[in-house]
Protein backbone atom coordinates (compact mmCIF):
# COMPACT_ATOMS: atom_id res chain seq x y z
CA UNK A 1 0.00 0.00 0.00
CA UNK A 2 1.14 3.55 -0.73
CA UNK A 3 1.43 6.20 2.00
CA UNK A 4 -1.78 7.84 0.77
CA UNK A 5 -3.69 4.55 0.98
CA UNK A 6 -2.32 3.89 4.47
CA UNK A 7 -3.39 7.38 5.58
CA UNK A 8 -6.90 6.86 4.17
CA UNK A 9 -7.08 3.43 5.82
CA UNK A 10 -6.06 4.99 9.14
CA UNK A 11 -8.74 7.69 8.85
CA UNK A 12 -11.49 5.16 8.11
CA UNK A 13 -10.42 2.75 10.86
CA UNK A 14 -9.98 5.64 13.30
CA UNK A 15 -13.48 6.95 12.59
CA UNK A 16 -15.06 3.51 13.02
CA UNK A 17 -13.13 2.74 16.24
CA UNK A 18 -13.94 6.19 17.67
CA UNK A 19 -17.66 5.69 17.04
CA UNK A 20 -17.53 2.25 18.66
CA UNK A 21 -15.74 3.59 21.74
CA UNK A 22 -17.98 6.67 22.06
CA UNK A 23 -21.03 4.40 21.94
CA UNK A 24 -19.36 1.96 24.32
CA UNK A 25 -18.64 4.75 26.81
CA UNK A 26 -22.38 5.32 27.25
CA UNK A 27 -22.91 1.69 28.16
CA UNK A 28 -19.93 1.77 30.50
CA UNK A 29 -21.96 4.18 32.63
CA UNK A 30 -24.85 1.69 32.60
CA UNK A 31 -22.46 -1.13 33.54
CA UNK A 32 -21.18 0.87 36.50
CA UNK A 33 -24.65 1.73 37.76
CA UNK A 34 -25.83 -1.87 37.44
CA UNK A 35 -22.74 -3.36 39.12
CA UNK A 36 -22.77 -0.80 41.96
CA UNK A 37 -26.47 -1.44 42.52
CA UNK A 38 -25.84 -5.19 42.67
CA UNK A 39 -22.94 -4.81 45.12
CA UNK A 40 -24.87 -2.41 47.34
CA UNK A 41 -28.10 -4.45 47.33
CA UNK A 42 -30.26 -1.82 45.65
CA UNK A 43 -32.12 -1.32 42.39
CA UNK A 44 -30.21 0.12 39.43
CA UNK A 45 -31.67 1.59 36.22
CA UNK A 46 -34.61 -0.64 35.25
CA UNK A 47 -37.23 1.59 33.61
CA UNK A 48 -35.81 3.28 30.50
CA UNK A 49 -36.18 0.65 27.81
CA UNK A 50 -36.85 -3.05 28.21
CA UNK A 51 -38.22 -5.99 26.24
CA UNK A 52 -41.53 -7.20 27.78
CA UNK A 53 -41.85 -10.96 28.06
CA UNK A 54 -44.82 -12.97 29.37
CA UNK A 55 -44.23 -14.53 32.78
CA UNK A 56 -46.01 -16.90 35.12
CA UNK A 57 -49.41 -15.86 36.41
CA UNK A 58 -49.72 -13.14 33.81
CA UNK A 59 -46.85 -11.23 35.38
CA UNK A 60 -44.70 -9.38 32.85
CA UNK A 61 -40.95 -10.02 32.78
CA UNK A 62 -38.56 -7.25 31.75
CA UNK A 63 -35.63 -8.35 29.60
CA UNK A 64 -32.63 -5.94 29.40
CA UNK A 65 -34.37 -3.56 31.80
CA UNK A 66 -32.71 -0.15 31.71
CA UNK A 67 -30.69 -0.70 28.52
CA UNK A 68 -31.90 2.64 27.10
CA UNK A 69 -30.86 4.60 30.21
CA UNK A 70 -27.65 5.96 28.54
CA UNK A 71 -29.77 7.31 25.65
CA UNK A 72 -32.17 8.92 28.13
CA UNK A 73 -29.23 10.54 29.97
CA UNK A 74 -27.82 11.88 26.70
CA UNK A 75 -31.17 13.43 25.72
CA UNK A 76 -31.46 14.98 29.18
CA UNK A 77 -27.98 16.54 28.93
CA UNK A 78 -28.65 17.88 25.43
CA UNK A 79 -31.79 19.73 26.52
CA UNK A 80 -30.62 20.78 29.97
CA UNK A 81 -29.97 24.49 30.56
CA UNK A 82 -26.29 25.26 29.94
CA UNK A 83 -25.45 28.66 31.50
CA UNK A 84 -22.01 30.31 31.42
CA UNK A 85 -20.82 32.15 34.58
CA UNK A 86 -20.87 35.90 34.07
CA UNK A 87 -17.20 36.56 34.89
CA UNK A 88 -15.79 33.34 33.42
CA UNK A 89 -13.09 33.38 30.73
CA UNK A 90 -15.49 32.23 28.02
CA UNK A 91 -12.88 31.02 25.49
CA UNK A 92 -10.96 28.87 27.98
CA UNK A 93 -14.21 27.82 29.69
CA UNK A 94 -15.46 26.33 26.41
CA UNK A 95 -12.12 24.80 25.34
CA UNK A 96 -11.48 22.98 28.65
CA UNK A 97 -14.06 20.16 28.12
CA UNK A 98 -12.54 19.47 24.68
CA UNK A 99 -9.04 19.19 26.22
CA UNK A 100 -10.46 16.55 28.56
CA UNK A 101 -12.23 14.48 25.87
CA UNK A 102 -9.79 14.56 22.93
CA UNK A 103 -6.81 12.89 24.71
CA UNK A 104 -9.09 10.07 25.88
CA UNK A 105 -9.88 9.28 22.24
CA UNK A 106 -6.33 9.83 20.91
CA UNK A 107 -4.88 7.16 23.21
CA UNK A 108 -6.79 4.52 21.24
CA UNK A 109 -4.82 5.32 18.07
CA UNK A 110 -1.80 3.16 19.00
CA UNK A 111 -3.55 0.26 20.78
CA UNK A 112 -3.07 -3.11 18.99
CA UNK A 113 -6.53 -4.68 18.80
CA UNK A 114 -5.74 -7.88 16.91
CA UNK A 115 -3.00 -9.68 14.99
CA UNK A 116 -2.41 -9.54 11.26
CA UNK A 117 -5.79 -9.97 9.59
CA UNK A 118 -5.45 -10.61 5.82
CA UNK A 119 -7.22 -7.96 3.77
CA UNK A 120 -7.72 -5.66 6.77
CA UNK A 121 -4.15 -4.85 7.85
CA UNK A 122 -1.65 -3.25 5.42
CA UNK A 123 0.99 -5.75 4.25
CA UNK A 124 3.89 -3.97 5.97
CA UNK A 125 2.32 -4.21 9.46
CA UNK A 126 1.91 -7.21 11.76
CA UNK A 127 -1.09 -6.16 13.83
CA UNK A 128 -4.37 -4.25 13.61
CA UNK A 129 -4.35 -0.72 15.03
CA UNK A 130 -5.44 2.72 13.91
CA UNK A 131 -1.76 3.75 13.72
CA UNK A 132 0.25 0.50 13.57
CA UNK A 133 4.03 0.31 13.65
CA UNK A 134 4.61 3.52 15.63
CA UNK A 135 8.02 2.99 17.23
CA UNK A 136 7.44 5.68 19.89
CA UNK A 137 3.93 4.55 20.86
CA UNK A 138 4.69 4.58 24.60
CA UNK A 139 5.93 8.19 24.40
CA UNK A 140 2.75 9.06 22.50
CA UNK A 141 0.58 7.51 25.23
CA UNK A 142 2.44 9.32 28.04
CA UNK A 143 2.31 12.64 26.17
CA UNK A 144 -1.41 12.39 25.39
CA UNK A 145 -2.40 11.35 28.93
CA UNK A 146 -0.49 14.37 30.26
CA UNK A 147 -2.63 16.74 28.17
CA UNK A 148 -5.84 15.84 30.02
CA UNK A 149 -4.64 17.60 33.18
CA UNK A 150 -4.90 20.90 31.29
CA UNK A 151 -8.60 20.35 30.68
CA UNK A 152 -9.26 19.93 34.41
CA UNK A 153 -6.98 22.77 35.56
CA UNK A 154 -8.23 25.25 32.96
CA UNK A 155 -11.86 24.34 33.67
CA UNK A 156 -11.34 25.21 37.33
CA UNK A 157 -9.44 28.43 36.60
CA UNK A 158 -11.77 29.70 33.86
CA UNK A 159 -14.94 29.14 35.93
CA UNK A 160 -14.07 32.04 38.30
CA UNK A 161 -15.21 30.00 41.31
CA UNK A 162 -13.18 29.31 44.45
CA UNK A 163 -14.41 25.71 44.67
CA UNK A 164 -13.55 25.12 41.00
CA UNK A 165 -10.09 26.67 41.40
CA UNK A 166 -9.35 24.46 44.41
CA UNK A 167 -10.40 21.43 42.36
CA UNK A 168 -8.08 22.51 39.53
CA UNK A 169 -5.15 23.00 41.92
CA UNK A 170 -5.72 19.56 43.38
CA UNK A 171 -5.80 18.16 39.86
CA UNK A 172 -2.43 19.63 38.90
CA UNK A 173 -0.79 18.23 42.05
CA UNK A 174 -2.45 14.81 42.03
CA UNK A 175 -2.20 13.94 38.36
CA UNK A 176 1.41 15.08 37.97
CA UNK A 177 2.43 13.20 41.13
CA UNK A 178 0.96 9.88 40.03
CA UNK A 179 2.10 10.26 36.41
CA UNK A 180 5.71 9.90 37.63
CA UNK A 181 5.07 6.47 39.14
CA UNK A 182 2.95 5.44 36.16
CA UNK A 183 5.66 6.43 33.68
CA UNK A 184 8.30 4.40 35.53
CA UNK A 185 6.01 1.35 35.64
CA UNK A 186 5.37 1.69 31.87
CA UNK A 187 9.13 1.63 31.19
CA UNK A 188 9.41 -1.89 32.65
CA UNK A 189 7.58 -3.60 29.71
CA UNK A 190 9.56 -1.35 27.35
CA UNK A 191 12.84 -2.67 28.78
CA UNK A 192 11.66 -6.28 28.76
CA UNK A 193 10.47 -6.09 25.12
CA UNK A 194 13.31 -3.74 24.09
CA UNK A 195 10.82 -1.63 22.12
CA UNK A 196 8.35 1.25 22.53
CA UNK A 197 6.07 -0.21 19.85
CA UNK A 198 3.01 -1.62 21.61
CA UNK A 199 2.68 -4.35 18.97
CA UNK A 200 6.22 -5.56 19.73
CA UNK A 201 5.45 -5.50 23.48
CA UNK A 202 2.40 -7.69 22.88
CA UNK A 203 4.46 -10.07 20.73
CA UNK A 204 7.09 -10.28 23.49
CA UNK A 205 4.35 -11.77 25.72
CA UNK A 206 3.87 -14.76 23.43
CA UNK A 207 5.55 -17.00 26.02
CA UNK A 208 3.92 -15.43 29.08
CA UNK A 209 2.33 -12.21 30.28
CA UNK A 210 4.59 -9.52 31.72
CA UNK A 211 2.38 -9.33 34.82
CA UNK A 212 3.86 -12.68 35.92
CA UNK A 213 7.40 -11.36 35.45
CA UNK A 214 6.70 -7.96 36.97
CA UNK A 215 3.60 -7.94 39.21
CA UNK A 216 4.97 -4.90 41.10
CA UNK A 217 5.02 -2.75 37.94
CA UNK A 218 1.52 -3.95 37.00
CA UNK A 219 0.08 -3.06 40.43
CA UNK A 220 1.78 0.36 40.39
CA UNK A 221 0.39 1.07 36.92
CA UNK A 222 -3.15 0.12 37.93
CA UNK A 223 -3.05 2.29 41.09
CA UNK A 224 -1.57 5.26 39.21
CA UNK A 225 -4.16 4.84 36.44
CA UNK A 226 -6.96 5.16 39.01
CA UNK A 227 -5.38 8.38 40.29
CA UNK A 228 -4.97 9.63 36.71
CA UNK A 229 -8.66 8.96 36.13
CA UNK A 230 -9.64 10.67 39.40
CA UNK A 231 -11.58 7.54 40.28
CA UNK A 232 -12.39 6.48 43.85
CA UNK A 233 -10.56 6.35 46.19
CA UNK A 234 -8.58 9.12 44.44
CA UNK A 235 -11.52 11.35 43.44
CA UNK A 236 -10.43 14.28 45.63
CA UNK A 237 -10.89 16.70 42.72
CA UNK A 238 -14.66 16.28 42.97
CA UNK A 239 -15.10 15.65 46.70
CA UNK A 240 -18.69 16.75 47.31
CA UNK A 241 -18.25 17.21 51.06
CA UNK A 242 -15.35 19.63 50.49
CA UNK A 243 -15.61 21.20 47.03
CA UNK A 244 -19.28 20.75 46.01
CA UNK A 245 -18.27 18.86 42.82
CA UNK A 246 -14.88 20.60 42.44
CA UNK A 247 -13.46 21.72 39.11
CA UNK A 248 -16.68 21.16 37.12
CA UNK A 249 -19.08 22.78 39.60
CA UNK A 250 -19.92 25.62 37.17
CA UNK A 251 -20.55 23.32 34.19
CA UNK A 252 -23.94 21.98 33.09
CA UNK A 253 -25.57 20.42 30.05
CA UNK A 254 -23.34 18.89 27.40
CA UNK A 255 -20.24 20.73 28.60
CA UNK A 256 -20.59 18.84 31.87
CA UNK A 257 -21.39 15.76 29.80
CA UNK A 258 -18.02 16.06 28.02
CA UNK A 259 -16.15 15.81 31.34
CA UNK A 260 -18.36 12.86 32.22
CA UNK A 261 -17.60 11.28 28.85
CA UNK A 262 -13.85 11.89 29.23
CA UNK A 263 -13.73 9.95 32.52
CA UNK A 264 -15.43 6.85 31.15
CA UNK A 265 -13.57 6.91 27.85
CA UNK A 266 -10.28 7.11 29.73
CA UNK A 267 -11.43 4.12 31.78
CA UNK A 268 -11.68 2.18 28.51
CA UNK A 269 -8.39 3.59 27.16
CA UNK A 270 -6.32 2.90 30.29
CA UNK A 271 -7.84 -0.58 30.63
CA UNK A 272 -6.71 -1.23 27.04
CA UNK A 273 -3.20 0.05 27.82
CA UNK A 274 -2.97 -2.12 30.95
CA UNK A 275 -4.12 -5.15 28.94
CA UNK A 276 -1.54 -4.40 26.24
CA UNK A 277 1.43 -3.79 28.54
CA UNK A 278 0.94 -6.42 31.23
CA UNK A 279 -1.81 -8.90 30.30
CA UNK A 280 -0.84 -10.09 26.84
CA UNK A 281 -2.91 -7.65 24.78
CA UNK A 282 -4.82 -9.42 22.03
CA UNK A 283 -2.90 -12.69 22.54
CA UNK A 284 -4.81 -15.77 23.66
CA UNK A 285 -5.60 -19.36 22.68
CA UNK A 286 -5.84 -19.96 18.90
CA UNK A 287 -5.25 -16.27 18.09
CA UNK A 288 -2.50 -17.18 15.61
CA UNK A 289 -4.89 -19.44 13.69
CA UNK A 290 -7.90 -17.08 13.99
CA UNK A 291 -6.58 -13.48 14.29
CA UNK A 292 -10.11 -12.06 14.69
CA UNK A 293 -10.17 -13.63 18.17
CA UNK A 294 -7.80 -10.82 19.19
CA UNK A 295 -10.77 -8.42 19.30
CA UNK A 296 -12.60 -10.80 21.63
CA UNK A 297 -9.63 -11.18 23.99
CA UNK A 298 -9.10 -7.42 24.11
CA UNK A 299 -12.79 -6.83 24.83
CA UNK A 300 -12.76 -9.40 27.66
CA UNK A 301 -9.61 -7.92 29.22
CA UNK A 302 -10.96 -4.37 28.98
CA UNK A 303 -14.25 -5.52 30.51
CA UNK A 304 -12.38 -7.11 33.44
CA UNK A 305 -10.41 -3.86 33.93
CA UNK A 306 -13.64 -1.83 33.98
CA UNK A 307 -15.24 -4.24 36.43
CA UNK A 308 -12.27 -3.97 38.81
CA UNK A 309 -12.43 -0.15 38.71
CA UNK A 310 -16.13 -0.27 39.58
CA UNK A 311 -15.50 -2.84 42.33
CA UNK A 312 -12.81 -0.60 43.88
CA UNK A 313 -15.21 2.35 43.81
CA UNK A 314 -17.82 0.32 45.65
CA UNK A 315 -15.33 -0.98 48.22
CA UNK A 316 -12.76 1.64 49.26
CA UNK A 317 -13.52 4.92 51.03
CA UNK A 318 -12.16 8.21 49.72
CA UNK A 319 -8.71 9.21 51.00
CA UNK A 320 -7.88 12.50 52.64
CA UNK A 321 -5.86 14.77 50.39
CA UNK A 322 -2.74 14.60 52.59
CA UNK A 323 -2.97 10.78 52.56
CA UNK A 324 -3.29 10.83 48.77
CA UNK A 325 -0.16 12.94 48.28
CA UNK A 326 1.84 11.06 50.91
CA UNK A 327 0.98 7.73 49.29
CA UNK A 328 2.01 9.01 45.86
CA UNK A 329 5.32 10.62 46.82
CA UNK A 330 6.49 8.54 49.80
CA UNK A 331 5.19 5.09 48.88
CA UNK A 332 4.36 4.61 45.22
CA UNK A 333 7.17 6.67 43.64
CA UNK A 334 10.07 5.17 45.70
CA UNK A 335 8.80 1.63 45.05
CA UNK A 336 8.52 2.30 41.30
CA UNK A 337 12.06 3.81 41.18
CA UNK A 338 13.59 0.85 43.04
CA UNK A 339 11.67 -1.65 40.90
CA UNK A 340 12.77 0.13 37.71
CA UNK A 341 16.44 0.03 38.79
CA UNK A 342 16.28 -3.67 39.74
CA UNK A 343 14.75 -4.61 36.36
CA UNK A 344 17.37 -2.54 34.50
CA UNK A 345 20.25 -4.19 36.43
CA UNK A 346 18.90 -7.71 35.85
CA UNK A 347 18.44 -7.08 32.11
CA UNK A 348 22.04 -5.81 31.79
CA UNK A 349 23.38 -8.79 33.78
CA UNK A 350 21.40 -11.18 31.57
CA UNK A 351 22.80 -9.56 28.43
CA UNK A 352 26.33 -9.94 29.83
CA UNK A 353 25.73 -13.67 30.36
CA UNK A 354 25.97 -13.60 34.17
CA UNK A 355 22.95 -15.90 34.52
CA UNK A 356 24.05 -18.33 31.77
CA UNK A 357 25.50 -20.96 34.20
CA UNK A 358 22.29 -20.91 36.25
CA UNK A 359 20.06 -21.31 33.20
CA UNK A 360 22.22 -24.23 31.93
CA UNK A 361 22.06 -25.85 35.36
CA UNK A 362 18.24 -25.87 35.29
CA UNK A 363 18.10 -26.78 31.58
CA UNK A 364 16.61 -23.48 30.29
Amino acid sequence: MTLGQIALWGLVVGFVMSMVVITGFAYTTLLERKVLARMQARVGPNRAGYIPLPGRGGKEKKLLAGFLQPAADAVKLFFKEDPTPGKADKVVYNIAPMLAVIPAILILAVIPWAGKIPGLVPEQYDYFAIVPGLNVAILFVLAVTSISVYGVVLAGWASNSKYAVLGGIRASAQMISYELAMSLSVLVPVMIANSMDLGVIVEAQRGGWIVFLQPVAAVIFCIAALAELQRAPFDLLEAEQELSAGFNVEYAGMRFGMFFMAEYMKMVSLSAIAATLFFGGYRGPFVDQVPVLGFVYMFVKIFIGLFLMIWIRATFPRLRYDQLMLFGWKRLLPISVINFMIVAVFIVLAQEGVFAPITRLFGF
